[in-house]
């Protein structure tokens, strides 16, 4: 969770209303430095929270457990024989190359591992990830050679052999060439990064007034899916996310996997054969250079704090993190600096005048974060000026990260690590925490230093945090058809891309790639145009009156043409309209905006509770969940019965453009896509396609990611010609979401090649 747990907020909170009247007025109109001053004496004066929250660090124990390996090992041999290769590839992944060598003294047998690597090969190969298969083949095949008694192996190198045969068969189906069947695929793209603007487009520049701040203007024409930004995250870090359960039952381990265990910690890649921290037992990499980059940078500091950053928070662990990347020094000249003018760095952009063509022309020197040539980079510096509205924050969450930021700092001087904090020591010195025998209560004022920049970062992160997300697979992940949804992946701060307000209704789509973002143009944006993203609530998603709340955080009334319009009187919003209730006698549409709905017809005159419609629609998303719970335990039959009877339901009370029912003809389609069905899927899936449409427009990526399951159903399904004009429509819209290298993309690629390349006779019958 971005916040601390709630223990630690409930805390925070009583504490706070039991301090001084005083105090708390002190408190709130505190500056930053003045802030964490006030928040050592608090702590210092209330050692009992400081010992709470220690207990509360043992919620999250980071110990390791050598014999977990071999457990997870024949739990994942439980898995594969069941045929369920998603959830033995997770468990697999849990069997780390170094806890196998840790687990060694603990009886683990290191003759398994070449087992357990053969089988995760198998998986992959199952589940269609060929790269990856080969990747863990030669991780195996290096094990082997090591392995002075060959024999022992023999049955296994047979094994790999066959592998590799498999390997090259699925290979066969060649990738198109550039140029071919149409594709875009290999073929490179135009990109002038701006001379103002690090990882932006030429086709940019950088504005500012006093209404908008700092924003970005299209300086030429721009054309739909032309990249705009090109960044990476000057910080990131993984969220834990929300368990995915892997099995039913109770056991000795948690078999779960969360993002946690699933991708590497410091470059966001999916885990193979992860190397794991050898100090704690959270911190996975992708390979030994990912941990080794991430020991030298920040891990070294944060490793014997890791139970201590799980409890404190995302944003807490983001604001140290940000800290360690930037340095010491530049973090104390920055904000020596802005002791200056405190009151100008708690809103940098109001002591700034409009830009004159001239200042444009200059490199934007008048803007905030930019370098003394008036260039604007991805750098702590811009990062440092984002603006932390430190007067806009409830005193509660202010004094809340306040006190988080000085403990944090605090066990950091307890811990003997301010030296690594200060780099004034190198990382061999520091490879090992110092245990102090005796610590000064008082922060030193270098720790104070940090936890005032620490407290600016977090209080910045409410209003510039970027989520960084991954297209994840869905269900069991074993089918033909896979279905993946974004999942949020980490938090990070990208300096550039924090430069674009906010509209519900944007012109351009953000993706990612590891903790690098692409700014895409979604639509085509004339000259002096403003750029604009989207911060999350979207006007096909959700009511005016739903995002202006959500939109609250930011300290801002958006005032986009979509919340205009919609906060016009008498005119209602598409989402109300599209996801209405419906008249349980005649199928006319419910109205009203008190307790009571009555139906749009007169002579009909039926009247229903709000309450009671809205309860009916919450026992159907329950019924739902367990179709699809059914349909993860392989029960296809019972849950098709099941959400057939829930579609039949809904009818009786849900307009028939709701977007649940959508969402169940995409169900059905899943389902029956996984018996093999492939015809009736189709079916299901083009009426799911046409209520996506209808909310969020043709050219959507909810349309584009429709149409790509559609694909993948009618290329199972051998409809070649139907398949064909999907894929082409699909690649249209994915090559403006998401460019022409994306994985969809070149899943699309592969199937046209396939379908492309068939004898005529086929193609002309199909």
């Amino acid at each position: 969770m971005a916040l601390p747990v709630a223990e630690w907020q409930g805390r925070t909170a009583r504490l706070w209303a039991a301090l001084e009247p005083a105090l708390r007025e002190r408190l709130a109109a505190a500056s930053l430095q003045d802030a964490v001053r006030l928040g050592c004496d608090v702590l210092r004066s209330k050692e009992e929270e400081e010992a709470a929250l220690e207990q509360l660090c043992h919620q999250a124990p980071m110990d390791k457990k050598p014999e977990a390996a071999s457990w997870y090992r024949e739990q994942g041999n439980r898995e594969f024989k069941r045929g369920r290769y998603q959830a033995a590839l997770r468990l697999y992944s849990r069997v780390c190359l170094e806890d196998i060598a840790r687990a060694e003294s603990h009886g683990y047998p290191d003759r398994l591992l070449p087992k357990v690597l053969l089988r995760k090969a198998e998986c992959l190969l199952c589940l269609g990830r060929l790269q990856d298969a080969q990747d863990v083949l030669r991780v195996l095949e290096s094990k082997i050679a090591l392995d002075g008694a060959m024999t022992t192996h023999l049955t296994r190198l047979k094994k790999l052999s066959q592998l590799k045969v498999k390997l090259g068969e699925k290979e066969r189906c060649p990738e198109p060439a550039q140029g071919e069947h149409g594709g875009t695929q290999g073929e490179p793209e135009i990109w002038e990064e701006n001379s103002s603007i690090s990882g932006a487009s030429s086709s940019l520049s950088l504005s500012f007034d006093a209404e908008r701040g700092r924003h970005l203007v299209a300086s030429q024409d721009i054309m739909a899916g032309q990249s705009l930004v090109k960044e990476e995250a000057f910080v990131s870090v993984l969220c834990p996310g929300e368990s995915l359960a892997l099995q039913d039952g109770d056991t000795a381990w948690d078999t779960r996997a969360t993002n946690a265990d699933l991708y590497c910690h410091r470059c966001l890649r999916q885990l193979l054969a992860s190397v794991p921290c050898q100090g704690c037992s959270y911190a996975q990499y992708c390979s030994q250079d990912c941990a080794d980059r991430a020991w030298q940078q920040y891990h070294r500091t944060e490793c014997p704090l890791g139970a201590l950053l799980l409890t404190l928070g995302v944003f807490c662990h983001v604001a140290l993190r940000t800290v360690l990347l930037a340095g010491y020094a530049e973090v104390s000249r920055l904000v020596e600096g802005s002791h200056c003018g405190d009151k100008n760095l708690q809103n940098p952009e109001g002591s700034c005048r409009p830009l004159s063509e001239a200042d444009a022309g200059a490199g934007s020197r008048g803007v905030p974060g930019c370098d003394s040539s008036g260039r604007y980079q991805s750098s702590y510096q811009a990062l440092f000026h984002l603006l932390p509205h430190t007067e806009q924050h409830s005193p509660e969450h202010k004094f809340l990260c306040t006190l988080s930021v000085v403990a944090l700092c605090k066990q950091l001087q307890v811990a003997g690590l301010e030296a690594a904090v200060l780099s004034q020591e190198s990382p061999q010195q520091c490879s090992k925490p110092k245990t102090c025998e005796k610590t000064s209560e008082e922060l030193s004022p270098e720790l104070k230093t940090v936890a005032e920049a620490m407290l600016r970062h977090m209080l910045q992160l409410q209003c510039n945090a970027q989520a960084i997300t991954v297209m994840q697979e869905m269900g069991p992940g074993d089918g033909a058809v896979v279905d993946k949804k974004p999942v949020r992946l980490a938090t990070a701060f990208f300096p550039v891309l924090s430069l674009l307000n906010h509209s519900c209704c944007p012109n351009t789509s953000v993706s990612f790639s590891g903790t690098s973002v692409t700014v895409r143009a979604a639509q085509p944006i004339s000259s002096g145009q403003e750029v604009l993203h989207c911060y999350g609530p979207h006007w096909c998603r959700m009511r005016v009156a739903e995002r202006q709340q959500l939109l609250r955080q930011y300290f801002f009334e958006c005032r986009c043409p979509a919340c205009l319009q919609e906060l016009q009187s008498g005119v209602k919003s598409v989402v109300s309209i599209r996801n209405s209730f419906c008249c349980p006698k005649c199928q006319a549409q419910m109205q009203g905006e008190e307790d009571t709905l009555c139906c749009s017809i007169e002579a009909c005159a039926t009247s229903a509770s709000r309450d009671h419609l809205s309860g009916r629609l919450q026992d159907l998303q329950q019924e739902i969940k367990k179709a699809l719970e059914l349909l993860r335990v392989r029960k296809a039959d019972q849950a098709i019965k099941k959400l057939l009877k829930c579609q039949m339901d809904a009818g009786t009370f849900l307009s028939p453009e709701h977007l649940l029912m959508g969402e169940m003809e995409d169900h059905l389609a899943q389902v029956y896509a996984t018996v093999g069905k492939w015809q009736e899927a189709a079916r299901h899936l083009r009426k799911s396609i046409e209520i996506v449409e209808m909310h969020h427009g043709p050219s959507s990526v909810e349309t584009g990611h429709e149409l790509f399951k559609l694909a993948q159903i009618l290329f199972n399904g051998f409809a070649v010609s139907e398949a064909l004009s999907t894929i082409q429509r699909a690649e249209g819209i994915l090559s403006v979401h998401f460019g022409p290298q994306s994985a969809q993309m070149q899943e699309l690629q592969e199937m046209k090649a396939c379908l492309s390349e068939l004898p005529r006779n086929i193609l002309q019958r199909t």
